[in-house]
């Protein structure tokens, strides 16, 4: 009698076979977001350096603003916060290398991915308690953030004539809308669409010309 010879069956764990594949995929991604976080490290900060960037059409920019440079080197720019680029850059870059690191020694990488949230909730929790309310109608200390953020732009040095022009520019388009009102106290929330405000660059003037247009209301 003849004997039918029955296929081969793949081992259920023969898809993970080989256990150096992952391992390898993980490593070419940290050191990928690391070469950007070391690409724009030096720009950071109020002395940080400039940047000479050449687009894809040939066009020169120079510039030290992480957003920028990242538009032009990811198409990434920073939409969720207006700012933070750079240091977001570089605080990913080493937390991959620390995540490339625990790697290295065996911890599974869900842990290591748990424990990042764990210590993002913690962190924010610190941040929360160092922080203080500012509020809208306080325009000087508005002046004072906005002067803060403008200190690490290539435009640090006109930041006492763009601060101020910048938070008049939001104060003026802030919309009240009442969300709750009780018998003795009525809440209003405050929001700022930055669509109503808008940015008009002319050819030959200077950043001293800058000036702010009340438009209609």
């Amino acid at each position: 009698m003849a004997s039918v010879a029955r296929p081969a069956v793949a081992p259920s764990n023969a898809t993970f076979k080989d256990k150096e594949k992952p391992q390898e995929v993980r490593k070419a991604n940290i050191l990928a977001a690391r070469a950007v976080s070391d690409a724009i490290r030096t720009s950071l900060g109020p002395k940080g350096m400039d940047k000479m960037i050449r687009t894809k059409n040939g066009e020169i920019i120079i510039s030290n603003d992480g957003a920028t440079i990242l538009k032009h080197m990811a198409s990434c720019p920073d939409v969720e916060a207006g700012d933070g680029t750079t240091t977001v850059a570089i605080l990913t870059g080493a937390f991959l290398g620390a995540a490339e690191r625990l790697l290295s020694k065996g911890i599974h990488p869900t842990l290591i991915a748990e424990s990042f949230q764990r210590a993002a909730q913690r962190s924010v929790e610190i941040l929360l308690d160092m922080s203080y309310k500012i509020s809208l109608d306080n325009r000087e200390q508005l002046i004072r953030a906005a002067t803060t953020s403008l200190s690490s732009k290539i435009v640090s040095q006109h930041s006492q004539l763009l601060a101020p022009l910048a938070v008049d520019s939001v104060l003026k388009v802030i919309n009240e809308e009442e969300i709750s009102s009780g018998p003795d106290e009525t809440i209003m929330k405050k929001n700022v669409d930055l669509n109503d405000i808008r940015l008009i660059k002319k050819v030959g003037g200077t950043i001293d010309d800058t000036h702010l247009v009340n438009g209609m209301y």
